[in-house]
């Protein structure tokens, strides 16, 4: 057990996603006893084992496509399959297995701005499953955040120089201290990146005043309409706390539609926040 945590550590040190595989019961005659664990990468098996045979390739197989599947799937699955009819085997019994994934891809936020709505959105998101980068040029706004290992607070000198370096699987949220910065920031992700949410907080009038200038600069309208400004859903009013519930809200809708996940009721982001 010590050895098998140790090579979940190391997974994780070096970034690899894995599955960890355990029999949690067994009924009638089955190749191994409970109990067995194997961990399971995208390349194959990396360790272990709970039976070998038809029953382990099955497994292989199952955790590999689970390693494939978004996280809306979930983290963990249970199964159980009969030895004969599931697998083909001849052995009368059955196996449950639990299998548990470790994904060292998770959802990434990057927060342009450290202000008064980062402060009540930042540890709203820290109670989700995500990763967050927040920038801002002022230290003592970023020492007001939370601590939190899913949380990196980076001062910086230059905003819209740290654009090149945002992956481009994250969702970004523009909310800097003032339009301007603002501007600039948004300005260099439309001319350089693709990313699948780009935010900017801000009134109708502002969102208005912003597509305007973009259009001024030779953005053409196709990449102009990427941008949600007014940022979050027409809910709540403008107290800070409020708006971060509300552009929390349409995160995790544009995420689950990203991933395919489908909705009953479709909110429109019209939201008259401002930084």
């Amino acid at each position: 057990m010590e050895n098998h945590l140790r090579q979940m550590q190391a997974l994780l040190e070096e970034g690899t996603s894995f599955v960890c595989v355990t029999l949690v019961d067994i009924k009638g005659s089955t190749p191994r006893a409970q109990g067995g664990r194997m961990l399971v990468t995208a390349s194959g098996l990396y360790s272990g084992t709970v039976g070998g045979g038809l029953v382990e390739a099955k497994a292989l197989e199952f955790s590999q496509e689970f390693l494939q599947q978004n996280e809306l799937s979930g983290q963990t699955k249970f199964v159980q399959w009969n030895l004969n009819r599931d697998i083909g085997m001849s052995c009368g019994g059955s196996v449950k297995l639990y299998f548990e994934r470790f994904n060292t891809n998770p959802w990434k936020i990057m927060i342009f701005g450290a202000g008064h709505v980062a402060q009540a959105l930042i540890p709203l998101l820290l109670t989700l499953d995500c990763q967050l980068t927040c920038y801002d040029t002022r230290r003592e706004w970023l020492d007001k955040l939370p601590e939190s290992p899913k949380l990196n607070k980076l001062c910086v000198e230059n905003l819209e120089d740290n654009v090149e370096q945002t992956s481009e699987k994250a969702f970004v949220l523009i909310m800097t201290h003032g339009h301007r910065s603002d501007f600039y920031v948004v300005q260099k992700f439309l001319e350089q990146r693709n990313q699948p949410f780009l935010g900017v907080i801000g009134s109708r009038s502002k969102a208005a005043t912003l597509k305007k200038e973009l259009k001024k600069e030779g953005l053409k309208q196709k990449q102009i309409e990427k941008i949600f400004c007014p940022l979050g859903f027409s809910l709540g009013g403008n107290h800070p706390q409020e708006i971060a519930v509300s552009i929390t809200a349409q995160l995790l809708y544009e995420r689950d539609k990203l991933f395919g996940k489908t909705h009953t009721r479709n909110p429109v982001p019209e939201s008259t926040c401002t930084s």
